[in-house]
């Protein structure tokens, strides 16, 4: 069956969305193939038969889901014989509270320390809508954001506090073995990585640690596209 993912990519093949990024984690758990295609934030025609305007899409045969959370249910209902993304219900329903708090906690805090590398590296085609949209998100010039990344940086430490205390008992966010808990935070983290050369965490961080293991999964996934290496 013929599996197109549809994915947020940037100059020189940066595929920088760290929803997408869960997503290709999730299906390589999977053990699932899949051909990607590089959309730019413009090019939202490409994707304007799946209802979104947000990457990721999935098309399987005649399936389409677009929102990587909804993706990710979708192949663990799919394909109960392949290994589990949650391990089972209680899993699914932690999964969805650290998916939230990504999002409305790591996300934003990332991306004020990394906004200026992110401009920096989308197509010529995005810079008009990028500019626009996230100074009107942010109340901030771009430039203003970009003079702010080191003390940015100081609140995305703390903000990664919570995830050290957990990588201090247990190897994974899942427990004993990658789960879809590593991959959400993992997609976070890809992020900076493939459109910054500020890094966000540091050796002696037991979350790079971690991090590094996860770049080193499914053959190197993590390092098949353009990225700074730290």
């Amino acid at each position: 069956m013929k599996r197109t993912l549809y994915e947020l990519t940037g100059k020189d093949d940066r595929r920088f969305s760290p929803y997408c990024w869960r997503t290709r984690m999730a299906l390589a758990h999977k053990g699932i193939s899949v051909d990607y295609e590089a959309c730019c934030f413009t090019e939202k025609d490409k994707i304007a038969f799946s209802g979104s305007e947000k990457y990721p899409v999935l098309v399987e045969g005649d399936e389409i889901v677009a929102d990587s959370w909804k993706i990710a249910c979708y192949l663990e209902d799919t394909y109960p014989d392949k290994p589990s993304l949650f391990g089972g219900d209680g899993g699914r329903h932690m999964a969805y509270f650290l998916n939230t708090w990504t999002d409305t906690q790591l996300h934003p805090a990332i991306l004020r320390t990394i906004i200026w590398d992110v401009f920096q590296h989308i197509n010529d085609a995005d810079i008009e809508y990028f500019r626009a949209d996230r100074e009107a998100r942010f109340k901030q010039t771009l430039e203003a954001l970009r003079d702010e990344q080191e003390s940015r940086a100081e609140e995305l430490e703390k903000t990664l506090l919570p995830l050290r205390l957990v990588l201090k008992k247990q190897a994974w966010f899942g427990g004993n073995a990658p789960s879809y808990d590593d991959y959400i935070v993992f997609g976070a983290l890809q992020w900076p990585r493939s459109v910054s050369p500020f890094p966000v965490v540091k050796p002696d961080d037991s979350v790079y640690e971690w991090r590094s293991r996860m770049i080193g999964l499914f053959d190197n996934l993590a390092d098949s596209t353009t990225h700074y290496d730290y």
